[in-house]
């Protein structure tokens, strides 16, 4: 499926109000509903929208502390970052890992209930001997600016 620029504005408008109408929708990208609701239709079904889902305000639940942690392995062959990723995923606290290029492979990002329960994973991992060699943290302080959104209609302008 090649997607145009409407294809494009649809899904950007979806990331940013998944809970829109179809009317709402149709006229944010200037189509009547019933096209509108069969791009949509298409989108879905080629796999473009994975799903839906609420943005929770976790600060409304209680504290949380978020780490970013950048890690470096030991080694580097294929089964010592398979074996990483293994123990990782098994984390519910890691909320995102990304293999980057630079001073470590690997950073993560972590939800915590505090600093207790992000060292006693930490520790955890290390103990584990998943091939960790050195690890970094940085406790945020802020986060004044997060977006729930990608730039969908400037990173792809049709």
């Amino acid at each position: 499926m090649k997607l145009d620029r409407i294809d494009i504005k649809i899904l950007y408008e979806l990331q940013k109000n998944g809970r829109v109408t179809n009317v709402e929708l149709a006229e944010l990208v200037n189509l009547s509903p019933s096209p509108c609701l069969m791009r949509v239709k298409k989108l879905q079904s080629e796999g473009y929208i994975e799903g839906y889902s609420a943005q929770i305000n976790v600060s409304k639940l209680g504290q949380t502390l978020t780490v970013f942690t950048e890690i470096t392995l030991k080694n580097h062959r294929q089964i010592d970052f398979a074996r990483f990723l293994a123990a990782i995923e098994k984390v519910d606290q890691v909320i995102e890992c990304h293999l980057v290029s630079g001073g470590y492979d690997y950073l993560l990002k972590f939800v915590t209930a505090g600093i207790d329960e992000y060292q006693t994973i930490m520790e955890r991992l290390t103990d584990m001997d998943v091939g960790i060699d050195k690890y970094f943290s940085f406790v945020v302080l802020k986060s004044p600016i997060v977006k729930a959104h990608m730039p969908l209609t400037t990173l792809f302008p049709h």
